[in-house]
Formats: structure tokens, C-alpha cells, sequence
């Protein structure tokens, strides 16, 4: 029975998976600029939890110090996405997905320091492997230059808020720290859009977009999250880290079935693509043989 629960559980978190892969098509879809359809996103996202809460009667109190925290991660979860759907509209869906990937680079170098720990060797070596694949893609893939550099931004940002989110889930709940980082992301946009003239005709929406930011706000965001939440109570920490690895793998697949020809790439860029997904994929296995061992040699020690 706990055999098959862990099983239904991992298939729910590779569905969970599949979904946030599709946002990166849901971006292509979508005719507004990236600024205008993350501002419609990150409200859709906040009511659809507000609702959530409002259904089960659950309570949103958080002391003022948290309030603010979680407002601030909030702003750099906006900028994020931002950065992601703007790498999209002026590159391509699978172009924005590998450079994403990055984020454990980013990840491997700034929490150690914000923790204050020492730098893996591990961590090194596969954020150098990382660096090497996304090398390749800038060389063979030059003209989406801008498109790659908005990546690479978009994966500091993620993962300066998962960094961030890793410390204050200790003391919050994962689903109210959403909800208030969408509402955080939701006010920095706004105010940015107040002062740069961003509140303008080219953000109303036109045919099938409205059925498409309900999908991204609702499905890819809300539900998704919630859903992720619930399956990582059940599911070990290597799992979850080797299933989210997926992504960018079932969000490139569902680019080329529904894009077809725009997606396709130089040899150079699927090599590079190969390289990065390859070290983001293994690192979590690599990473917990070396710290088994490490926990062996030390009970060896101590007995």
C-alpha cells in the first residue's frame, strides 16, 4: 500500500512537473508583452488563493517583519518571471527553458554564502560543467544573445528567492508565503507600470489570451503549487530535486509538438542543451552518493 501511494505521489509530482513546463508555451501563446502578462498572472494566482483560503477557512495572519519579507521576495518572483516570459517572446521556448537550468549554478555559488558554509566541490563541478554547456549555446546560438541573457537572470533571480523561501518555509507555511509573494509581485509590478506609463491599451487582451492567462494563473500557478505542496510532504528530497529536473525536458518536448519548425535548433545548441540538462539531472544523485558517504565515514569514526 505505502509502495503504491509513493508511486501515485510521484506521478502526481510529474504531472505537477509537466504543468509547470507548459507556462513556457502559455508565454509564446499569450500576445501582451511579458510585463503586461506576468501582471495578470501573479493577480489571477493571488485571488485563485485567496479563494483557496477563503474555501478551507484558513487564516493569512503573519506578523509585520514576515509581511514585509515575504513582499520583498515577492518583487524578485515578479522580476523572475518577467525575465522568463521577455527570454521567450524575444528568443525561443527551449533557448529560455536550458539557460534556466542554470539556477543550480547560481544556487551552488549563493547559498553556501548566505548561509554561511563552505563551497562543495561538487557544487563547483557541476556549475563549471553547467557553464561549459551554456557556453556552447551562446556560440551557436549568437542571435538569441538577449534572449540567453534574460535566462541567465531569470535563473538568479529563482534562485535567490529559493533561497530565500528555503529559510522562511521553516517558520511560514508554504501556501500563505505564495500567496503574499503573488500579492508582493502584483504591487512591485503595478507600481513600476504606475511610473513608467505601462497601464496603456497594449495590455487588453485579445481572442484565446484570456482562456490562456486562466490556465497560467489558475492551472500553471495556483493549483500546480499546491498540488507540488502536497506530494513533497510524502516524497523524499532526492525525488522532488530529480523530478523538478524535468521541466525544462517536458517543457521543450510540448515546444516542438506545438511549434514545430521555430523550435528547432543548431547541433551545437542540443549538445550544449544535453551537457547542461545532463549536469542538472545527475547532480542531485551525484550529491547525495558523496554525502552518504561522508555520513558513513563519520559513523565509522564515531563508533
Amino acid at each position: 500500500m505505502a509502495k503504491f501511494l509513493i508511486n501515485k505521489n510521484v506521478l502526481i509530482l510529474h504531472f505537477t512537473v509537466l504543468i509547470w513546463g507548459f507556462t513556457g508555451v502559455l508565454g509564446e501563446l499569450i500576445s501582451i508583452s511579458a510585463l503586461h502578462l506576468v501582471w495578470y498572472r501573479v493577480l489571477i494566482a493571488a485571488l485563485s488563493l485567496f479563494i483557496y483560503f477563503i474555501f478551507l477557512g484558513k487564516s493569512l495572519h503573519v506578523s509585520r517583519q514576515h509581511l514585509v519579507q515575504f513582499l520583498i521576495v515577492g518583487g524578485v518572483v515578479g522580476l523572475h518571471w518577467v525575465l522568463f516570459f521577455h527570454a521567450i517572446k524575444i528568443s525561443t521556448v527551449s533557448v529560455t527553458l536550458v539557460t534556466l537550468s542554470s539556477v543550480t549554478l547560481f544556487t551552488s555559488i549563493l547559498e553556501p554564502i548566505v548561509n554561511k558554509k563552505k563551497i562543495a566541490l561538487s557544487d563547483v563541478g557541476v556549475g563549471l560543467i553547467i557553464v561549459f554547456g551554456i557556453y556552447l549555446i551562446f556560440k551557436f546560438e549568437f542571435q538569441y544573445l538577449w534572449g540567453i541573457i534574460c535566462g541567465l537572470s531569470c535563473a538568479l533571480c529563482a534562485s535567490i528567492f529559493s533561497i530565500m523561501n528555503a529559510r522562511m518555509v521553516k517558520k511560514t507555511s508554504p501556501t500563505v508565503i505564495t500567496f503574499y509573494e503573488m500579492l508582493g509581485a502584483f504591487l512591485w509590478i503595478s507600481l513600476f507600470m504606475l511610473f513608467m506609463g505601462g497601464f496603456s491599451d497594449k495590455m487588453w487582451l485579445h481572442g484565446s489570451d484570456w482562456t490562456y492567462l486562466l490556465l497560467l494563473g489558475v492551472l500553471c500557478t495556483a493549483f500546480a503549487y499546491v498540488l507540488g505542496v502536497a506530494v513533497m510532504k510524502e516524497l523524499s528530497a532526492f525525488t522532488v530535486a530529480l523530478t523538478t529536473n524535468m521541466e525544462p525536458v517536458y517543457g521543450i518536448i510540448l515546444a516542438v509538438l506545438i511549434f514545430g519548425h521555430k523550435e528547432t535548433m543548431s547541433f551545437g545548441f542540443y549538445l550544449g542543451a544535453l551537457i547542461v540538462l545532463g549536469a542538472v539531472f545527475l547532480y542531485p544523485y551525484v550529491k547525495t552518493r558523496i554525502e552518504n558517504k561522508e555520513r558513513r565515514l563519520i559513523n565509522r569514526k564515531l563508533h
